[in-house]
């Protein structure tokens, strides 16, 4: 056994003065002394995971690096944040060696004083940690044994900072409900959902803010499938409240799309030049749709970031979490969840079947393109509709999802088809204007032409399909 020589520690942890980051098992902190000064921000990645991060000191101990507080803005919001607890940590650390002089594990002896500053008086106690390092679970069963032969007692607590809040304030992550049973009232449905796609947002958010990629288009579908079932099931609640969250929900989704869409076109037409001859790509086309749609991606990433510091976003979330934790239910939330499912489910299809009714009787051109876009809106809605009541439907739900999906890829396909065609008409017509060569644009123009007749054929597939699913029937 080796004792390293005694060292000082201290760890000062920052949070709102309702310990909102601490309710969400969230840590963060700057530690002075020892091997690992700096700032710290610990994350919970599901159960018994976490997620660190580290920043260096710094000039101001008590200004949070910007770079650790987007990670956790979606947290605090519009809250500020401030030291809550400092931690003044005596450690000896012991080193236990085995063959080889390889080290087995470390033991860590803290006398820990501990400051709440917000609520005195302080506490003080002391803290044994065993860690192994080239050593196998026998050994750590064995120090186990040792530790609580000399008195020592499992830790009640999950971190020094929860001890330090007290059992008032023990850090607990957030437990999702239980999946809805065909019993349960109606209301559970809506309320799952809801909270699972909350969850999803939440989490995304700060990849949104550090540019991770996908992270735009996870958090658009969260935002987008909590309106959709708000829509559905908006007979199970409030009104007006339904309706207003499904407006900010809308606004989120546009702000997030734009960034989305610019992504999806790029990505389709740098494919569609890269698999053409290189001969047929006369004039500087690349060149410009990459400033077209660099420019326009640009802005629109500002726009999101600007809107995710907004109180818009801030009371939107707030009205998320408020509809969770008192959720505003009618009367027909306490109906039976399966009886209630199938029946507004329902609905959904026949808006489905009039929406592609419409769609197959308009004229080709812009009014076609718009019906098929509505068409799929209704096939994405009846989607996030029937997944929502998964677990009360059975296999007659999950079949739905999975034809309604179908659909909705098909005419999404479409619709960005539509989308490119227009931009290509446009850089074309410019490209006129300067005097270059527009040849690549109209080429590019009839590609997309030829995708959107395939898609549309792919959908009218689909759509055959559909209509042998029984549910709605």
């Amino acid at each position: 056994m080796e004792e390293s020589a005694g060292y000082q520690l201290e760890t000062v942890y920052f949070d709102t003065d309702d310990l909102v980051l601490a309710g969400c098992g969230i840590n963060v902190r700057r530690r002075t002394g020892g091997g690992d000064p700096g700032w710290h921000l610990k994350l919970p990645m599901g159960r018994n995971k976490r997620r660190e991060i580290h920043e260096p000191l710094g000039s101001d101990p008590d200004r949070v690096p910007d770079h650790l507080l987007k990670f956790v803005r979606v947290y605090l919001r519009d809250r500020t944040i401030e030291p809550v607890v400092r931690l003044r940590i005596e450690r000896t650390v012991h080193r236990l060696h085995g063959e080889g002089n390889s080290v087995l594990a470390e033991i860590t002896d803290d006398q820990v004083l501990a400051e709440n500053i917000l609520q005195e008086p302080g506490k003080q106690w002391r803290e044994w940690d065993v860690e192994l390092v080239d050593g196998s679970g026998d050994l750590l069963n064995a120090a186990k044994s040792i530790l609580t032969g000399a008195g020592a007692r499992r830790a009640g607590h999950a971190s020094k900072l929860a001890w330090a809040l007290g059992e008032g304030n023990r850090q607990d992550e957030s437990v999702s409900p239980r999946r809805p049973r065909r019993k349960d009232p109606a209301g559970n449905i809506l309320l799952a959902f809801v909270h699972r796609q909350v969850t999803e947002l939440i989490k995304h958010d700060p990849g949104v803010r550090s540019g991770e990629p996908d992270s735009v288009h996870l958090m658009r579908v969260s935002s987008r499938r909590i309106r959709s079932a708000l829509a559905t099931y908006r007979t199970l609640l409030d009104p007006a409240v339904a309706d207003g969250l499904r407006g900010e929900l809308k606004w989120l989704a546009d702000v997030l799309g734009v960034a989305r869409d610019t992504e999806i076109i790029r990505s389709r037409l740098r494919d569609l030049i890269s698999a053409d001859p290189a001969e047929l790509m006369m004039g500087p086309i690349s060149q410009r749709i990459d400033e077209e749609l660099g420019a326009d991606h640009h802005k629109a990433r500002a726009d999101i970031l600007a809107a995710l510091e907004d109180e818009r976003y801030y009371r939107l979330l707030d009205g998320l979490e408020k509809l969770l934790s008192a959720p505003p239910l009618t009367s027909s939330a306490s109906k039976p969840a399966r009886k209630s499912a199938a029946a507004l489910i329902r609905k959904d299809v026949r808006r489905l079947r009039r929406a592609v009714g419409t769609a197959k009787a308009a004229q080709e051109g812009s009014a076609r393109d718009q019906s098929l876009h509505e068409a799929r809106k209704r096939a994405k809605r009846l989607r996030y509709a029937a997944e929502a009541a998964s677990s009360v439907c059975g296999n007659r739900g999950a079949r739905l999802a999975a034809a309604a999906h179908g659909i909705q890829k098909n005419l999404g396909q479409y619709q960005d088809s539509v989308v490119i065609r227009n931009l290509l008409r446009r850089l074309g017509v410019e490209a006129h204007l300067r005097g270059e060569n527009g040849f690549s644009y109209g080429r590019l123009h009839y590609m997309e032409q030829s995708r959107a007749k395939e898609s549309e054929a792919e959908f009218l597939k689909s759509w055959k399909r559909f209509r042998k699913v029984p549910f709605g029937n």
